[in-house]
């Protein structure tokens, strides 16, 4: 079983950047895709990017795409999401897990707050 714990968060001035950080606590090659997923208040989570086991291939959804960049380091068991540009509508708490979600892995999230 894999436990992750988000780091990063914080309050954001719109245009401004955040970089999280998702430590998993074993080794997340054989995981293999990994994902951010955010989720708004009063609305559901939704996939933000995922990355394949050696990042060679990355995916962003629409909304991010230009602006947030997915990373991983195997070796600290860690995946990245670079956040650019932030707009307001990225405020949210933001999750990792496996991009074939495992619903007992869930961490408690980072909050990001995009505010002038």
């Amino acid at each position: 079983q894999v436990q992750f714990v988000e780091s990063g968060g914080g309050l954001v001035q719109p245009g401004g950047s955040l970089r999280l950080s998702c430590e998993a606590s074993r080794n997340i090659v054989s995981i293999g895709f990994m994902a951010w997923y955010r989720q708004a208040t009063g609305k559901q989570r939704e996939l933000v990017a995922d990355i394949s086991s050696r990042g060679s291939t990355k995916n962003y959804a629409d909304s991010v795409k230009g602006g947030f960049t997915i990373s991983r380091d195997n070796a600290k068991n860690t995946v990245y999401l670079q956040m650019n540009s932030i707009k307001p509508e990225d405020t949210a708490f933001y999750y990792c897990n496996r991009r074939v979600v495992d619903p007992s892995a869930w961490g408690q999230g980072t909050r990001v707050t995009v505010s002038s």
